[in-house]
């Protein structure tokens, strides 16, 4: 098995277990907290792979509803450590947007498409996933807060190319780009940094507007 399936699998699992661990906070039942679980873990790719004119990665092999089942099973025996405590669904998404990103990047390449659409195809696969998530669960989802989120795997995609020029083996750009990812995600929420929002004008500020 090559590594990037291995990264693929294990973002799988922990992208997974994002959506079934926000799911069972809100008392989803067991079925309802699986296909969460299974959108999360595959909704990124499933988007990359439509713009790629590509067959969904899912729909050819079994493998990733077969994960998906397992991070069910994941939570509902360690549930009283996964849901309970906050930073557990921040440190699994943060792994899965991680390694989602690379994912992402490396599919692209291999279809032969430039560095800037590789790019684009990674922050997708990497953000996309928790988008579905979060509209699954009537939140607003984190791509469109203030949070650095799809920046990261924007930043992780550059990083990888990065790494390439600096003649970086590919396991290791691999991981220095997921690292990359996670370590952007962690800072920024530790230290509250975040991009500036987009207000609307109070019209009692406007200036020269007629009465």
């Amino acid at each position: 098995m090559e590594f990037i399936n291995i990264i693929d699998y294990i973002g799988t699992f922990a992208f997974a277990i994002s959506g079934i661990r926000l799911a069972a906070a809100k008392n989803f039942d067991w079925f309802g907290a699986y296909v969460v679980g299974f959108v999360t873990a595959v909704g990124g790719g499933t988007l990359r792979d439509v713009m790629l004119d590509l067959t969904p990665f899912w729909m050819e092999q079994p493998s990733y509803i077969v994960i998906t089942g397992l991070a069910l099973v994941f939570v509902l025996i360690f549930r009283k450590y996964v849901v309970r405590l906050d930073n557990t669904f921040f440190i699994f998404d943060a792994v899965g947007i991680a390694l989602f990103t690379v994912v992402g990047v490396e599919k692209s390449i291999v279809a032969g498409f430039p560095m800037w659409v590789n790019v684009i195809m990674g922050t997708i696969t990497g953000a996309a996933g928790g988008m579905f998530r979060d509209i699954f669960i009537n939140e607003v989802p984190l791509i469109f807060r203030k949070e650095i989120y799809a920046m990261a795997c924007l930043a992780g995609g550059i990083v990888y190319y990065l790494c390439l020029w600096a003649g970086l083996h590919t396991i290791a750009t691999q991981v220095v780009s997921a690292a990359s990812v996670i370590l952007i995600r962690v800072l920024s929420v530790h230290f509250r940094i975040s991009l500036p929002s987009l207000k609307s004008i109070d019209p009692a500020d406007r200036s020269g507007t007629p009465d």
